[in-house]
């Protein structure tokens, strides 16, 4: 198992984060973006099965795990800032974005405005649009009267449903844990700059090599919000794992790591077929 060091990044006028780092340092720079209310741990079965082609970054963003809670600046836009704020600070050229969840949203942001900066794109269960989804409305209603201390009892509830294949025990709850360490203003304001936003907006301008991965049993998304990324970023690979929920990088990590490097490769060697529509 590839061995993961945890260090820390001042952003430039901005917050303090936590980040994992784990691979080789001639690999290539692979910086993996968290969704709501995670942290770095939700990339740690990705971490660890690093092949030396990779070197992998896992910030935990703003409000979340350990980072710095601002008072506020919890929009898409906000937390994609921070992440060109995090590729400067940590000396980091040019890599490929990972998103996992809504951390998809300000990772294809990214890669739709730094272009220079971003060698591609890949997204993790990522949503194509959040009106029309039964679970984002019910998400925002239940955090209307949520105060501090978060309740275990949401977390967990937040959480179900998320994966279809077993995933440890002990992983689970040290995302429960993860998750409980949230204010409940980080809740609130992280998801309205979600639903706020003009998510379809976030798939402009990407020109990027990107590629779209979904679990087939995503309880979440279906396979037409899918086809929305498709349908804007033009020439995005697709992939769907059978069997698999919203979580792919917790169900799947060995699998999204080799889907991951063969898309490195990919970008290094242009020629190189990846992907079914």
């Amino acid at each position: 198992m590839t061995v993961i060091s945890l260090k820390s990044a001042q952003l430039r006028e901005g917050p303090t984060l936590p980040y994992a780092e784990a691979g080789y340092p001639s690999g290539t720079p692979v910086v993996l973006v968290h969704g709501l209310a995670d942290s770095w741990w939700s990339f740690e079965p990705v971490l660890r099965r690093l092949p030396a082609s990779l070197h992998g970054y896992a910030p935990t963003q703003r409000g979340h795990g350990d980072a710095d809670r601002p008072a506020e600046g919890y929009t898409p836009d906000d937390f994609a800032a921070d992440l060109v704020s995090f590729l400067d600070a940590v000396d980091i050229p040019r890599a490929i974005l990972v998103g996992a969840s809504s951390g998809g949203v300000p990772a294809r942001i990214v890669a739709g405005s730094h272009p220079d900066r971003i060698a591609g794109l890949v997204l993790l269960g990522v949503p194509g649009t959040l009106a029309d989804k039964p679970a984002a409305a019910a998400l925002g209603k239940s955090l209307e009267g949520l105060s501090d201390p978060v309740p275990r009892a949401f977390v967990e509830d937040f959480l179900a449903g998320t994966a279809t294949r077993p995933i440890a025990r002990g992983f689970i709850e040290t995302m429960v844990e993860e998750n409980l360490k949230l204010p409940a203003y980080v809740w609130k304001e992280t998801a309205r700059g979600l639903l706020d936003a003009d998510l379809g907006g976030t798939l402009a301008g990407i020109l990027v090599p990107t590629l779209v991965i979904w679990g087939e049993q995503d309880e979440f998304l279906p396979r037409e919000d899918q086809q929305t990324i498709l349908d804007a970023v033009h020439g995005a690979a697709f992939v769907a794992y059978e069997g698999t929920g919203h979580v792919v990088h917790w169900e799947q990590p060995e699998r999204v790591v080799a889907d991951i490097a063969a898309f490195a490769t990919r970008i290094e060697h242009p020629g190189t077929a990846y992907g079914t529509a």
